[in-house]
């Protein structure tokens, strides 16, 4: 810890002066001559404040302050072999469920000075998809997107994993507990008198269908009931138009009352296909979704469904890739909390 002055401050020189005129910007050595103490202790304050005195670190602050010095950090980061930024990579740019997640890691890594740089890995080969894991062109890595190809992956930058996952790959994981999330929106439709309970499934290979759909099976036969009518769907939109097309074509009597979906966005396109064809939600069948994305609380009616806490897990997810730079240890897993949301989609079967 820096204990002794290396001799006392001295002022600047005047604006006015020659030698300031020709050089505009202040230098680390005119904070460290104004705080009266060595660069190298101003370049602790700046990289490790914690080993300087509290003392010391404040008259090195009002120095910089004094003096408008700003960091290079592009010279910093290519002294310590750093690119400055972080790479998220998202499995569709255009779903809406992404905004929060990238918003909260935002807010981690630009105050730590890290520009948050994001790919969408439905047009990437795995060759591209491997190169953002290079030294090279990143300082870590936040991986959206299960289904890319680092099963086999050896670590050459830090990796963080966020809502999906990949089995095989051991890397710290920040998530929600699916099944247990899907089992709260078959509790809910039970506890409102339904026994005839259908699903709406995401891609079959995705590990969050997987997920979903075992956690809604599992709390059927908890409750004593028979496994749901399963239709295929992809997360988007047009999967649940589809799906509520399926429903519809089904015999009156073999309907489900009500339906579970993998995420808010087929549970839309199923509405819309309903409400089309001149059925009424809820009345004649009630909707749970996923995910609580910005656009449910505004249908009509507004979609019940189970809350991500989106921000919260981009921020987690930031904040554990910045402690692996920093090497320090972190939780393999982090688990959120989900939240039952219930809005006018859901009612007692008539």
């Amino acid at each position: 810890m820096e204990h002794h002055l290396r001799r006392p401050p001295l002022p600047l020189p005047e604006p006015s002066d020659r030698a300031t005129s020709r050089q505009a910007t202040p230098r680390l050595a005119d904070v460290a001559r104004l705080a009266g103490v060595s660069t190298a202790t101003v370049s602790r304050v700046l990289s490790n404040p914690e080993v300087v005195t509290a003392e010391t670190r404040q008259r090195v602050e009002e120095a910089i302050r004094a003096t408008g010095y700003r960091l290079n950090h592009a010279a910093r980061n290519l002294r310590h072999r750093r690119t400055g930024g972080v790479v998220a990579l998202v499995p569709d740019l255009s779903n809406p469920f992404f905004s929060q997640i990238l918003a909260g890691m935002s807010a981690v890594l630009a105050p730590a000075s890290y520009n948050l740089l994001i790919a969408d890995t439905r047009a990437m080969s795995a060759e591209s998809i491997l190169g953002y894991a290079e030294p090279s062109r990143a300082d870590g890595l936040i991986v959206l997107d299960g289904a890319v190809p680092l099963e086999r992956y050896e670590p050459r930058i830090p990796l963080v994993l966020a809502c999906e996952w990949i089995p095989g790959l051991t890397a710290p994981r920040v998530k929600i507990d699916n099944r247990a999330a899907a089992a709260l929106a078959v509790d809910h439709l039970v506890a409102l008198g339904h026994r005839h309970i259908g699903h709406v499934a995401g891609p079959p290979e995705n590990v969050l269908t997987q997920a979903r759909l075992a956690g809604t099976e599992q709390a059927l036969k908890a409750h004593g009931l028979p496994a749901p009518l399963v239709l295929p769907g992809d997360f988007s939109l047009d999967s649940g138009r589809r799906a509520g097309a399926a429903w519809l074509a089904l015999p009156e009597a073999e309907r489900p009352r009500a339906m579970t979906f993998s995420s808010d966005a087929m549970a839309c396109g199923f509405i819309g296909e309903v409400q089309h064809r001149g059925l009424a939600v809820p009345r004649d069948v009630s909707v749970m979704g996923f995910d609580d994305i910005e656009l449910v609380a505004h249908m009509t009616p507004a979609l019940s469904t189970i809350r991500q806490p989106r921000e919260a897990i981009g921020r987690r997810a930031a904040q554990l890739l910045l402690d692996l730079i920093a090497g320090t240890d972190t939780a393999e897993d982090v688990i959120l909390p989900v939240e039952l949301v219930l809005r006018g989609s859901t009612a007692a079967p008539a």
